[in-house]
Order: C-alpha cells, then structure tokens, then sequence
C-alpha cells in the first residue's frame, strides 16, 4: 500500500503537511532525520507511517507516561496497532503487551528513556527486528534545553546496542540552534536529513497584557468564553492552589495540578481535563508536555515563565487541531523575581554549575525583553529561534491592538539625568526599583540611607504611576538608551545615545493603549486555518455533544474521536454519504467505518429540523 492511501485511511488526511513527506522518506530510506515543527504541525506522522511500512517493530521513546498513553490511544482509535510499556501497567498487563509484541501484533512500541538500561527490555530487544527508532521531545537530550532529562543521553548507547542499527528519528517543537547542535551529537544522529518547517503558528494570537488585577482580569476573561477549554500557568503551587480556589468559587469547572499533589488527585484533575469533564486546568509547568489534547482554545500564563523556549512549549499546546486560540501572558514586574527565586533554587544551581546558573539567566533576561517589546510579538519569537520572518504579522496583541504614540521626552529627560547623577555618586549604580522611588520622591528607609533624597531628581516624577514609570525604563531601555548591567542583581546605566535625548533634543514617542483598561477581547480574533469554511454554530454544538457522547462510551478523550478542527470541516461540508464523509478533513477509513454512520445520521438529523 502506497503512502497517501495509507495517511488517508489511518490519519484521515489527503496530503501531507510541510515536511512531514520528506522526513518520512528519509527514514523509510534507512537515513536518520531531525524534524523541528511547531505543536500541531503533525511530527508524529512522520514516524508513525514509517512504521506502518517499514517490516519490522517502531521503538517510540517518549518522555512521559501520558503521553505515551494518548498517543497509543489515538493510534488505536484510527486502527493503528500500538503499545507501550511503562510503569502504570501492572503485571498481568506488562506480561500481555510483552506476549503481543513477541507475535508481532504491534508496530508501534512507545517506551520511556529511563525503560532502555532495563535487562529484560534490553533482552527482549535482541529478539525482536526494530526498524526504526523514533525520539520524541528530543531536546530533552539537550542541557541548553528547557526540559533536559539525563536519561535521554543513554539513547545513543541503546541504539548502537542493536544487532542492528535502524534509522533514527529525532523530533521536537522547540529547539534553538545550540539544541539542534546537541541533538545531533549526542544522539549520534549519522548524516541526518534536517527539516525545520518553521516556529510559527499562525492560528495562535499571542499578547502580553499587564493587568492590575491578575484574579479580575481571569474571570472576566473566561466569562466572555462560557464554551471553550484551556490552561492557566502558574509560577508557584501555592499560586496554583490560590487560583483554582477562586476559580471553583466562581462556578467556573476548574481543576489543579502540580508536583505538591497526591498522586491520585493529578491523575484525576488531568483526566478530568482530557476528557471534557473540567474546563480549566490551573497548573504550573509539571503538566502539559504529555497532554496531546488538541481542542485547547487558550492558555493564559497568569506568571512569566523563566524562559521564551518554556513558553512557547506551554502557550503551544493551545490550537493543536489548527483552530484559532489565544495565548496571554499576564506579567508584572514581581514575576521577575519569582523567576529568579526559581532559578536559583533549581536543583542545577544548588548543584553549584555557574555555567546554568548565567545561560538561565540570560534566557531569563530574553524572556523579560519579549514582555515588555513593543513590537511584533510573534517576531519576537521567531527572531528567538533564529526564523526568518516578514516583520509584523498583523495578528498579535502589539500588532493588532488599539494603540497610540504619545510623547514622553520630558518624561525621558528626568529618567535619563536621574540615572546619570545615580552614576556619578554611586559607582556600583542602582535598579530600577530605586531609580524609581528616587523619581517618585519616595521617603523609605532605603532611599534615606542611599541619600536619594538629596538629589535634585528626587520627586521629579512625583504623580507617575510606579508601574507606569517601570513602562516608561522599558521603552528607553527597547529604544537604546538605557542598558542593563549584571544578571543576577541588574542596575540601569546610560548608553552613547542617551545624549541625544538629553542635549540634542531628541524625541522620544511611548507606545500606549489607546484604552486604559481594555478588554481581553478588543484585539480581533486570529484568522481561520486556510481553507476552512464557516460552520454552522447549531450543527457544530450537535456535532460536538454527539462526540462527547460517544468518547464517553468508549472511555477515551473526545478529540481521539474527532477533534474541532474535524467537527468544523464536517459542519461546513454537510456529507450525507459515506464517500463524502471521507472528504471531511481528518477523517481516514477506520474512523469513518467506526463512526460515519452515526454522524451522517446526526447530520441528517439537523438537516431535517432546518427544514422543518
């Protein structure tokens, strides 16, 4: 069988996505591929069909237990014969899949890093042909990475271990030019085909918003989506814990989940998530990584994440299907020290590596820039991954929010000679925070002890607003003015340039909202995926209980039946018979033989109530 009658009949779509061809090839032609795509970009399939070709076992080794288990799950649903062995199986169920798997009735096996030094594993290795090996999250093998598991770094060996070496597979969503590098070292990735299809989602609308009320902003945020799932990311657990209870107290279904739980209460409140039974997980970053939910419509991150890799991994795992999501990140300036607490008391750091502690740092610092930018968010991050881009996309909170340029010059002038005459009495210099009690005429006992009330910019700024102050650093901190010194401890200095808005009459324009508190929903929302047409909202709500119902039944997730973007293509097509149901995007033969009757009869179902 041919490779797009295979994708077709077991993934339910026509033709293949940027990349995944390509990579598939390589590897069905025995060569070693790394494939960097975004969430949602399809990486699985292009390991996934291989397997199906390719004669022998498909040895996927995957970072964590749920995930593992979506994925076979899924891959099962479509009638894809798959397995995994982990730790949650107990030993009746190890015993069966060993028992399978020996008789060949998998193709796909998914295993975890740490399973690959276990004896009988390892022994029943050596019984078994395996094609192909696939690493899933494979910049966890990386130390530059956000997610390194020293486990990973045992792959190699494994692989070499073979009574013969099949092709690897190396994948991953997030991965700098130093992870790259790393994967392929260390992996040992032989002339490997590299395809990297871009960073960029353009379904997802990402936004930075500073509100004054992180807990009023969430719940007027979800109130405006009474329908729609998503996650809330936390810094803390105690935030977590806060969050969720205000939520629950508002009626809103919310679960939480972090490492401070009792085992059995994460299980639960990730299954509640999955499979449509609560609306809201609040968490902190302990969950997602294994969560291939696609129907995610937004992930607010109420805290800045310690680095731009985590969080375009976590804002990521909204809009997987394709459909538009919203990604915001709340920040204030308190979370850059909730992150530095965080960094360094990270296990890395209490290890004593100076070199982690400054690579977290400055990706600390990155990450700082990308909130407080005034320019095209998604550039932003493209720039970060070193993709080119076509400079402002038109679909970002910075691009398409209601802003205005105001002049600040005078405003400049009295940040710009405070921190000069900071410079000349204090060699070691000052922060921001002190630079701006300075300016507020702010009589605390710091400021008395430093003598900052003695300077003739004391007061200067008297009736500013202090967050509106820190904005205003910002801006001429982006426009070259002011520079920061030092990681861990920064202090504000003066660049060449700010002469020119001292002496030279320079001008310098602040770019503001237009409204002071706008609403979570004044930005438009992000364009549809390419191609799509509009659904109908009556046959879409039928269309989606009707899948809930049947998820139910077969104790799976909904999105392992159809997920959104499916359900939309399919109110928009109306199929009424079985060979136009299998027009519908993301519906393959299995699928359509386990569920097309019931769906065309729903379809018919509200055809006929229209009419009447």
């Amino acid at each position: 069988m041919d490779k797009l009658t295979l994708l077709k009949q077991y993934f339910g779509h026509s033709a293949f996505r940027p990349g995944q061809e390509a990579l598939a090839d390589a590897l069905l032609s025995g060569r070693d591929a790394l494939g960097v795509m975004p969430t949602g970009a399809g990486k699985s399939v292009c390991y996934q069909l291989p397997a199906l070709l390719l004669p022998g076992l498909t040895l996927v080794i995957s970072p964590l237990i749920s995930l593992m288990k979506d994925q076979v799950t899924a891959l099962t649903q479509a009638g894809v014969p798959a397995a995994y062995i982990n730790s949650s199986l107990d030993a009746e169920a190890y015993r069966e899949t060993y028992r399978r798997i020996r008789r060949g009735e998998c193709k796909l096996l998914y295993v975890a890093p740490e399973r690959l030094q276990a004896e009988g594993f390892r022994r029943l290795l050596e019984e078994l042909p395996v094609s192909l090996v696939a690493v899933d999250e494979a910049h966890c093998v990386s130390q530059w990475g956000q997610d390194f598991r020293p486990s990973y770094l045992e792959i190699a060996e494994l692989v070499r271990a073979l009574p013969a070496r099949p092709p690897v597979g190396a994948f991953t969503a997030t991965a700098t030019a130093a992870v790259r590098r790393d994967i392929e070292t260390l992996l040992e990735l032989r002339d490997p085909l590299r395809v990297t299809t871009g960073f960029d989602r353009p379904n997802l609308f990402f936004e930075v918003v500073r509100p004054r009320d992180k807990e009023a902003w969430l719940s007027r945020f979800l109130a405006e989506r009474p329908g729609q799932s998503g996650i809330v990311y936390c810094a803390t657990r105690k935030t977590v814990d806060a969050v969720t209870a205000s939520l629950l107290a508002q009626g809103v279904p919310a679960a939480r989940y972090h490492a401070g739980l009792e085992d059995g209460e994460r299980r639960a409140s990730q299954e509640g998530f999955v499979y449509d039974q609560v609306r809201v997980m609040v968490a902190t970053n302990a969950f997602g990584m294994g969560i291939d939910k696609s129907n995610v419509s937004f992930v607010v991150h109420y805290n800045m994440p310690k680095d731009l890799e985590s969080y375009y991994q976590e804002a990521g795992r909204a809009g997987r299907d394709g459909s538009p999501a919203r990604c915001v990140l709340l920040y204030a300036p308190g979370d850059v020290q909730t992150a530095k607490f965080l960094i360094a008391n990270s296990q890395e750091s209490q290890e004593g590596d100076p070199n982690r502690l400054r690579r977290d740092l400055a990706r600390l610092n990155r990450m700082v820039s990308y909130c407080k930018t005034g320019g095209c968010l998604r550039a932003d991050i493209l720039d970060y991954f070193g993709e080119i881009h076509a400079g402002r996309c038109g679909n970002c909170g910075n691009c398409a929010g209601d802003f205005v340029d105001r002049d600040i010059t005078v405003e400049a002038q009295k940040i710009l000679s405070a921190v000069a005459r900071v410079e000349k009495r204090y060699a070691s210099g000052l922060g921001a925070a002190l630079i701006i009690k300075l300016l507020r005429g702010s009589r605390d006992k710091r400021v008395l002890q430093l003598g900052l009330d003695q300077l003739p910019t004391h007061g200067a700024m008297k009736g500013v607003d202090r967050e509106l102050a820190q904005r205003y650093i910002d801006c001429l901190m982006e426009a070259g003015y002011l520079r920061s010194d030092g990681e861990e401890y920064p202090v504000l200095r003066l660049t060449a340039q700010a002469g020119d808005v001292l002496f030279r009459g320079k001008r310098v324009l602040f770019r503001d909202r237009a409204a002071a508190t706008p609403s979570p929903e004044a930005k438009p929302a992000p364009a549809p995926r390419p191609g799509a047409q509009e659904a109908d909202g009556g046959l879409l709500a039928a269309l989606k209980a009707l899948r809930f119902r049947l998820a139910q039944e077969a104790g799976v997730p909904a999105y392992v039946v159809f997920s959104n973007a499916t359900l939309a293509d399919m109110a928009a097509l109306r199929p009424l018979t079985p060979e136009e149901f299998l027009q519908v995007s993301g519906v393959g033969r299995v699928k359509a033989e386990r569920y097309g009757a019931v769906f065309l009869q729903a379809i018919q179902n509200w055809r006929a109530g229209v009419s009447d």
